[in-house]
């Protein structure tokens, strides 16, 4: 094995921890938004906002780091990709939040709280998943769980859209959004297995 003539900038791993973190904290505002009566809702979705904003900026902090550092622990193109990755899954839950909120929708369909689930589940597996990628060891479990995860997570969006579309009661207004809720969740779980598929890039480059 070769030596480094300059050591690597290890803070790296703490900034894309911190960044998986506000992940966590995300979706527990998503959970909490689905339970809330319309009266609380404004509030769950400023605090919503709040963490966005704050994983934006531990965004913006890994790409100052990355311009700013001459040896950088993995590939420069691969760092770039994880920190967008992260930031996609947490602005698509705040655009979730958002649209609870905007189109003042009352009562969402039963289903969307296991689309919730399946989000806060592979939130805290990211979270937990950063700081091993320091020794880039006992990575495996956690992709291949995103991966039965998000595929649950389609399983959820189809059946919740097949709900929608085949239900009698309910006027074509609500059914549109109630689907473009759904949508948002959906492509978060996307973003999430995205993740996944970017930190399994990475692992197998380094091995």
């Amino acid at each position: 094995m070769g030596f480094r003539l300059t050591p690597q900038e290890n803070s790296f791993y703490d900034l894309f921890a911190k960044s998986a973190s506000y992940l966590v904290d995300g979706s527990r505002e998503l959970t909490t938004i689905l339970g809330a009566p319309i009266s609380e809702r404004e509030a769950i979705a400023a605090r919503m906002r709040e963490i966005e904003h704050q994983a934006d900026e531990a965004t913006h902090e890994i790409i100052r780091k990355v311009n700013s550092s001459f040896i950088t622990p993995f590939d420069r193109e691969d760092i770039h990709g994880l920190a967008a990755t992260l930031d996609d899954c947490m602005d698509l839950m705040d655009a979730a939040v958002d649209l609870i909120v905007l189109y003042r929708i009352g009562e969402l369909p039963a289903g969307v709280s296991e689309q919730v689930e399946v989000l806060v589940r592979m939130s805290q597996l990211t979270a937990d998943a950063m700081p091993r990628l320091r020794s880039m060891k006992d990575l495996s479990e956690y992709w291949i769980e995103i991966n039965r995860l998000e595929n649950q997570a389609d399983q959820c969006y189809r059946r919740l859209l097949a709900e929608l579309f085949n239900g009698e009661s309910t006027d074509a207004i609500t059914v549109m959004k109630h689907k473009e809720v759904i949508e948002e969740l959906e492509a978060a779980a996307d973003a999430f297995e995205q993740v996944a598929h970017k930190v399994e890039s990475i692992a197998v480059k380094e091995s």
